[in-house]
């Protein structure tokens, strides 16, 4: 009788559980679709002056113009392929540079200060640098969004390590176990959930990056789409690749809750 109670009571709590999250996401759904009918009421009444902010539905008609000239999947997938190159060489050579750091505590106290003020420094004012070392092509934005996240991915991993339960580290070293060893058995399972959140910052730093090396140098992606509308004043063209960049950094997001669902939330 006891089991049958707690099986209901917990059959009850994921009901309630499922239905939070339908009304969660239907909430989303709507405030989306509010904010789309204010702006489109706004432009339509001329409330704004629509050429400054469009329109929903000249966004959607500017979208399916480049689909038509076959221009749209040509400029998204090129700054897809420029982002997540960068972001796949931030996180892996940052994760890998903060385990050097707290392997090494005289190297961490030797670097931590050049690392503050290069992550203080604005990135923006090395594009000049950037295009002499690598040209205006690919390389240099993919390079400008590896410096954009590579410092975050080092401070956040490198705050997880040194975040691990010292008592546990004691405990694993009076038992006998290597540095080595304390490293894969307990330091890096337990920054796993600080791993997941520097993935979450360096998402959007990775679009930031990618987006800043296309304004500053580049023949095609968003970026350069978003600087030529503003050029020739299409303003159309600007909103509808800001857009496609929000739903491709959305994208991108989930991919990386889904990551943290599998591997902190599931049961073992």
């Amino acid at each position: 009788m006891k089991n049958e109670q707690i099986s209901a009571g917990h059959a009850a709590f994921l009901r309630r559980e499922k239905k939070n999250a339908a009304v969660i996401r239907a909430a989303r759904a709507g405030v989306l679709l509010l904010l789309l009918g204010i702006w489109e009421l706004a432009a339509a009444t001329e409330i704004v002056d629509p050429f400054i902010i469009s329109s929903p539905s000249r966004v959607a008609a500017t979208v399916a113009e480049l689909w038509k000239n076959g221009s749209l999947l040509y400029h998204v997938g090129t700054t897809l392929w420029e982002t997540l190159a960068g972001f796949a060489i931030a996180v892996s050579l940052g994760s890998l540079i903060a385990l050097t750091l707290w392997w090494s505590e005289r190297a961490r106290k030797i670097f931590e200060p050049y690392i503050v003020v290069i992550n203080s420094l604005p990135k923006i004012a090395l594009g000049p640098v950037i295009i002499v070392w690598f040209g205006s092509g690919s390389a240099a934005i993919v390079f400008m969004t590896v410096l954009v996240g590579i410092i975050v991915a080092v401070m956040n991993m490198l705050g997880g390590f040194l975040a691990t339960d010292k008592n546990k580290i004691t405990l694993l070293r009076s038992m006998g176990a290597s540095k080595l060893q304390i490293l894969t058995k307990l330091v890096i399972p337990s920054a796993l959930p600080q791993f997941i959140g520097m993935l979450k910052v360096c998402v959007g730093m990775a679009w930031i990056g990618s987006i800043m090396g296309e304004y500053i140098a580049s023949k095609a992606g968003l970026g350069y789409l978003i600087v030529y509308g503003g050029q020739v004043f299409r303003l159309d063209l600007v909103m509808a690749a800001t857009l496609i960049l929000c739903v491709l950094a959305a994208g991108m997001y989930a991919l990386v809750a889904l990551a943290e669902k599998l591997l902190i939330r599931s049961p073992k």
